[in-house]
């Protein structure tokens, strides 16, 4: 018998140069939130900033990723999700014990199948987390699947006159460095 499980879905690269680490998609996620327990988020900057603010934790790499998808698991890969949730939070946060550590991963991995409830498989669903009077709010949305794709609509690029005008480059890098 399957259980729903958040998985991580990447659609494109953005998430490897957005991210310290990205997860590799379809690993079990959970929201992650805990992550930042210890942190200020204010003086978070760059890419861990851009996990605070909406990134689900993949649980078997501990990457990060913008979006999450509703999957399910069989007993046996929800199992090895607790435990290698569990194994991090001892490892990584210093849990008391293997069975402290054990009880969270079970509680972040049931907060991410209660996500999942309602939806049918292949709704993706994004995360918005910011902080609101000293607290951490999460805020989710879901997208869900519209039967076939839909061709996007096609869009001619037309010059001036019909003079040949030369090309210009646009270097993305220097400006959002602020070099142009």
């Amino acid at each position: 018998m399957s259980r729903p499980m958040l998985r991580t879905i990447r659609l494109d690269p953005s998430d490897t140069i957005v991210f310290e680490r990205a997860a590799e998609p379809g690993e079990p996620a959970v929201v992650g939130g805990f992550m930042f327990w210890d942190a200020d988020p204010e003086t978070l900057a760059g890419k861990a900033r851009q996990a605070f603010r909406a990134g689900f934790l993949g649980v078997e790499s501990f990457g990060w990723s913008t979006l999450a998808t509703v999957g399910s698991a069989t007993a046996l890969e929800r199992e090895a999700a607790v435990t290698a949730l569990a194994a991090a939070i001892r490892d990584r946060f210093g849990a008391p014990s293997l069975e402290a550590a054990r009880a969270a991963a079970e509680e972040e991995l049931a907060y991410a199948e209660g996500l999942c409830a309602g939806h049918e498989p292949g709704t993706v669903i994004a995360l918005s987390r910011t902080v609101e009077g000293g607290a951490i709010r999460e805020r989710f949305r879901t997208l869900k699947p519209r039967g076939a794709p839909q061709a996007l609509p096609v869009i001619g690029l037309v010059r001036g006159d019909g003079e040949d005008e030369p090309a210009e480059a646009v270097d993305l890098v220097a400006l959002m460095k602020g070099e142009r």
